[in-house]
């Protein structure tokens, strides 16, 4: 009649199919038996234990006052009198404003972190107990070393996680400007309306929290208001694609023809586009001629490498499921997910793991072979005037390839590669006007296809402007 609870199943997934045939194959069992399993998403656990059991998630939940609320569910009476110093209690709070800030940027995708972190209760935790300290070790005199609380806050406790310079700014951001001798003032507040409240009780702040908005604007964030129209568009795509997907996947389409019959007659059309494979040799015997050990021609070399790798699976993949639907092979599990996919006009997760992304299977298609195009043409014609820098798979190469180029033009006046820096100039020029590569005496290359998200470009002034919300 007891439970049992096992940790972190995904570490050890052999002994799963054994604890099911032993719970499975158990004579007698008590009603009040249970077993818990926790463990992270895995695709090879095993399936018919997971059919069989209840399924718990533990979310954090969504918007400022729901995770106050949740953290202050948590926090005893106890715990708010821990400390006799007028700094602890707004402190606490604004630790788990921090908190809940970092947890809720997470749904704007890379608008709130370049890098989704797993931001948990042990970071809060650890933060309070840090903060704790620092106050019953604190000189009266001299007060709070802010300095000491905004680096331990912003670099240690929830900056541990952090691997992204940028992530890592606005994490200090938030810290400097949250924290400080200003956060006791009257006039302080995170956002309008959202200052620290003045309590004595869990009650207080409760209370306090309950007549917070149920729903939160980007802006109590720093995010711009068009922020959440991302966010609400990308949720709504997710929802469409979780419905699509789960729809029974019947053959007929209820116009007579079939969805085998519509993925075969795509598959033929794509075929009939599909570039044909490079000649390795052709290629290596082209770029000895324009010089092989050249940077830039050494990253088209890896370009093409990984092209081909694209082309020559979208063949396969095509050819093997015209084959499955024609009942010539067995129609496997990555092939029914690429009908299903191709149906459904998504692109089949063989292509996209070794791709791009890409809104639908028609302008991935499309990009396809405009890439193709792109390293064609200059593996035939030479290098291009311009290039289309979002059509590389590795861009940070391209730049890094022509820094090592520009480089050694320029040995003889002393130039080191560490201490070449990218200077970036926007041109008023359109991409038809480009009729040859920069001046020898500037150098570098020029590029197109960047675009802008959150702000707009005023193209007479040459400067970013200030996009206007979205109604």
């Amino acid at each position: 009649g007891g439970w049992l609870l096992l940790q972190n199943c995904h570490l050890g997934l052999e002994f799963l199919s054994e604890l099911m045939d032993t719970i499975a194959t158990a004579e007698s069992m008590s009603e009040g038996f249970r077993t818990w399993i926790t463990t992270e998403a895995h695709p090879e656990f095993p399936i018919n234990l997971l059919q069989s059991s209840i399924k718990y998630t533990n979310e954090p939940p969504q918007g400022v006052k729901a995770g106050l609320k949740r953290t202050y569910s948590a926090v005893t009476q106890d715990h708010l009198e821990l400390s006799n110093m007028p700094q602890w209690k707004p402190l606490l709070y604004a630790i788990a404003f921090l908190h809940t800030t970092v947890q809720e940027r997470r749904k704007f995708g890379p608008l709130g972190w370049n890098i989704p972190y797993e931001f948990n209760q042990a970071d809060f935790a650890a933060s309070v107990q840090f903060v704790q300290n620092h106050l019953d070790d604190m000189d009266i005199k001299r007060g709070v070393n802010w300095s000491c609380v905004r680096y331990m806050l912003g670099e240690v406790q929830y900056g541990g996680r952090v691997t992204d310079d940028l992530d890592k700014t606005l994490l200090n951001t938030y810290a400097r400007v949250w924290f400080g001798e200003h956060m006791f003032n009257e006039k302080f507040c995170f956002y309008k309306d959202y200052v620290i409240p003045k309590g004595k009780t869990v009650e207080d702040y409760l209370q306090y929290i309950e007549q917070l908005p149920a729903i939160d604007t980007p802006e109590v964030f720093g995010l711009h208001p068009n922020a959440d129209i991302i966010y609400q568009t990308n949720l709504a795509n997710e929802t469409l694609s979780t419905i699509v997907s789960i729809q029974p996947k019947d053959s007929s389409t209820g116009g007579g023809e079939t969805r085998e019959a519509v993925v075969q007659r795509l598959a033929d059309e794509m075929l009939e586009k599909l570039p044909p494979d490079y000649n390795l040799h052709e290629v290596k015997a082209q770029l000895q001629k324009m010089g092989a050990v050249e940077p830039m021609n050494i990253f088209l070399r890896q370009e093409i490498d990984r092209m081909q790798n694209v082309i020559s699976r979208v063949r396969t993949t095509l050819t093997d499921l015209k084959l499955a639907i024609d009942g010539t092979i067995i129609m496997s599990e990555e092939l029914r997910d690429a009908l299903d996919s191709m149906y459904d006009a998504r692109i089949p997760k063989l292509w996209f793991r070794i791709s791009w992304e890409s809104s639908t299977l028609g302008f991935w298609f499309t990009e396809l072979l405009e890439r193709n195009q792109q390293f064609s043409s200059w593996l035939q014609d030479g290098r291009p005037n311009q290039f289309w820098l979002t059509g590389f798979f590795n861009p940070q190469g391209f730049l890094t390839a022509m820094r090592q180029e520009t480089t050694r033009m320029n040995l003889a006046k002393g130039w080191a590669l560490d201490s070449v820096v990218l200077h970036n100039e926007v041109t008023k020029m359109m991409k038809e006007d480009v009729t040859g590569p920069p001046p020898a005496d500037i150098g570098g290359v020029y590029i197109y296809g960047l675009f802008l998200e959150g702000a707009g470009w005023d193209r007479r002034n040459s400067k970013l402007v200030e996009l206007a919300p979205k109604v």
